[in-house]
């Protein structure tokens, strides 16, 4: 599939999300929760350190070779004469700060029947998109159930596919059957990312074409895939069970509330795609399907497809201990294990557990190590991974952690990015 302009784009589920979030949960009213981002777009805000270098890539991205007049508006809209907003310069988006005045005073209808269908579709029309007028009409949230996993006496949430969710949980499952630490361990943990990636990438796809995920977590089935972990680093096939770029935040409250929220462009800026007088350029999550005739995840009409977005909690005896994510495409289950490792074996706060030095499995043998980890890369490679010392942080995601104490709440924000962790 194609990373950038119209094919990629499916139609957008943000508003929707905002929209049918608040009509379940919130208690305030829908237009007041945008104030705050209205004003950031409408009188600038200073750009970040860490935003300011990805947007520089996007802009890259843009100069290597995007052109059609589907990529004008998002030139016009989103560089400063043709170069990123440099950290601590101001960033206005006027065009923004309207779409979400109109998505605020509609209650998300604007976007799928008013205005800014509208315009998207004559856009699209224009500039060779396909996404038509019934496409966003037709959209509708869907509520589902969580899937879990068992990791030594907590039980770890995800959501079920179209996401990638269920990478991290087979992982754990697999990694349960093993002790905690040792000189093995970081190994096997590589290993296990590595099995649940490959049935993950086997599939998962749109939830009615997938393989049911209870028979990708069955105990008997992962105590199989369990035993692929040897002494040596290797390439898994999926196995045979039965048939049958983003922004994370999570919050609690007084009354005991815990929200694990995940939204995403993907690639930084998505399509590229920015339909004129809106201010934000459309997602390229149909990158994530395939071509391949037959699979869980193939390109179709009215098909989700695979998604890396996962937000993440956990839970103790039935009680909650907390939401959690790591943003990062590909490294999210990755660091979703890694933190629950930290959090459960080693019994870190959300701090400690997100500032740790992170591994990260690429692709085949290919292992990238933060270099607080590089002690450990003589052991990995006498058992066959091809590490790599990395210093750019951007390839070990981005995280953040609220675990519920008997004295309260204890929050961690990651390191690698500009997030902070905050109390009111």
């Amino acid at each position: 599939m194609p990373a950038r302009g119209w094919l990629p784009v499916t139609v957008p589920g943000a508003p929707a999300g905002w929209r049918d979030l608040h009509g379940r949960f919130g208690s305030l009213p829908f237009a007041d929760l945008f104030e705050d981002a209205v004003a950031y777009a409408e009188h600038g805000y200073g750009v970040s350190p860490t935003v300011a270098h990805h947007w520089d890539r996007a802009v890259e991205v843009v100069h290597a070779g995007l052109a059609g007049d589907e990529f004008t508006e998002w030139s016009r809209v989103f560089t400063h004469g043709g170069r990123a907003p440099r950290a601590g310069e101001r960033f206005r988006n006027p065009d923004a700060a309207r779409t979400l005045r109109s998505i605020a005073a509609t209650g998300g209808e604007s976007f799928y029947r008013g205005e800014l269908a509208e315009a998207l579709v004559a856009h699209a029309e224009r500039t060779g998109g396909l996404l038509r007028e019934a496409d966003l009409a037709e959209h509708a949230s869907l509520w589902v159930e969580p899937l879990s996993a068992r990791y030594r006496g907590h039980d770890v949430w995800e959501l079920p596919p179209n996401g990638q969710g269920i990478a991290a949980l087979q992982a754990l499952g697999i990694l349960d059957g093993f002790g905690a630490g040792g000189e093995d361990d970081l190994h096997r943990q590589i290993e296990a990312v590595k099995l649940g990636f490959a049935d993950a990438h086997a599939y998962v796809g749109d939830p009615a074409l997938a393989v049911p995920p209870p028979h990708l977590l069955d105990l008997d089935y992962l105590a199989e895939r369990r035993t692929r972990i040897g002494q040596r680093a290797i390439e898994h096939p999926p196995g045979d069970p039965a048939r049958g770029g983003t922004v994370y935040l999570c919050t609690a409250d007084a009354d005991g509330r815990m929200v694990s929220l995940i939204q995403s462009n993907y690639m930084g800026f998505g399509s590229h795609v920015v339909v004129p007088g809106t201010g934000f350029s459309l997602q390229n999550r149909g990158a994530g399907f395939a071509l391949a005739e037959g699979h869980p995840n193939e390109v179709g009409p009215r098909r989700r497809p695979f998604h890396t977005i996962i937000p993440g909690f956990l839970t103790r005896d039935g009680a909650a201990v907390g939401p959690f994510g790591v943003m990062g495409g590909h490294m999210q289950p990755q660091g979703h294990v890694q933190v629950v490792r930290s959090t459960v074996d080693d019994l870190l706060d959300p701090q400690a557990a997100l500032d740790r030095p992170r591994w990260y499995w690429h692709t085949g043998l290919d292992v990238r190590l933060e270099p607080g980890l590089a002690d450990a890369a003589d052991d990995l490679r006498r058992r066959g991974h091809q590490v790599r010392i990395v210093e750019e942080q951007g390839a070990f995601g981005y995280g953040q952690a609220i675990w519920r104490t008997p004295s309260g709440y204890v929050a961690g924000s990651e390191p690698r990015a500009d997030g902070a962790a905050l109390g009111f």
